[in-house]
């Protein structure tokens, strides 16, 4: 089997792209497959800006929106992670590849199979390996963060963040409504608890805590209520939110860990 350098990354959100940053410094190919509009919250640290912005920069790695129609080698021999708009996936079968890694964090497999590629990895809660992907690398927080499962499952999704500092629920902030969303606090800020950071079509959306913005939506999305729209990180100024996080470097580190014994396990 050729060495697997070519990947296709599903998803661009701050997970995939700490998946998509530690692989394209490991030197493989990279690209990448969003929606037309991404609700990704970490925007500082997630490639799927580009769809927003063009170009996005995370670590001095830098990424560009690309055209269904581009060879996404003239990307690469420029250093540039490609990120197409392909809401269907529609890519993965046209492209040549060696790895297919499912980092859209759906919490379930909306389709990932083994036969899209030699090698098919999926990330967190919703595969199973080795019936629907070749491998799972886990993305719950905790003692297992970033092992790989050759044999079942990540742990469920429970539906409650891991706790930072003994905050869990109370970092995340919700849309209060459904309607259209306007941030008032940028990522980077400090804020107190009380203190509203966003609207939903002229709601308020309250800090529950004092801390740092670490998340939040790009402004003018149309969200439902009870929708993630951004998350406060307790720890202040500890925290720098434009950089990977700890968590996704350990993903991404599990994911290369994957990639390279189903690498030589099919030699």
């Amino acid at each position: 089997m050729t060495f697997p350098n070519r990947v296709i990354i599903k998803g661009a959100g701050d997970l995939a792209s700490g998946v998509a940053h530690r692989l394209h410094r490991s030197g493989f190919n990279i690209v990448m497959l969003e929606l037309p509009h991404p609700l990704v919250v970490r925007t500082t640290v997630a490639f799927a800006a580009a769809v927003y912005r063009g170009d996005m920069e995370v670590e001095g790695v830098q990424a560009r929106l690309a055209h269904t129609a581009d060879d996404p080698a003239t990307y690469w021999n420029e250093d540039i992670i490609p990120v197409f708009v392909d809401p269907a996936g529609e890519l993965v079968s046209r492209m040549r590849h060696h790895v297919l890694i499912d980092a859209i964090m759906a919490k379930r497999n909306t389709g990932t199979k083994c036969g899209d590629a030699p090698i098919v990895i999926g990330l967190g809660p919703g595969f199973t390996a080795p019936q629907d992907v070749h491998a799972v690398v886990e993305t719950k927080r905790g003692h297992d963060l970033g092992r790989v499962i050759y044999e079942g499952a990540a742990a469920p999704n429970t539906g409650i963040p891991g706790h930072i500092t003994g905050y869990g629920t109370e970092r995340l902030l919700r849309a209060p409504a459904a309607g259209i969303f306007r941030p008032q606090r940028c990522i980077g800020e400090l804020v107190q608890a009380g203190e509203t950071v966003a609207f939903v079509n002229g709601i308020p959306v309250v800090a529950a805590i004092d801390g740092m913005v670490r998340g939040m939506l790009f402004s003018g999305l149309a969200v439902e209520k009870g929708m993630k729209v951004g998350d406060i990180d307790p720890r202040g100024r500890e925290v720098n939110c434009h950089t990977i996080s700890d968590k996704a470097r350990a993903v991404g580190g599990g994911v290369l860990e994957a990639i390279l014994n189903l690498w030589f396990k099919q030699k």
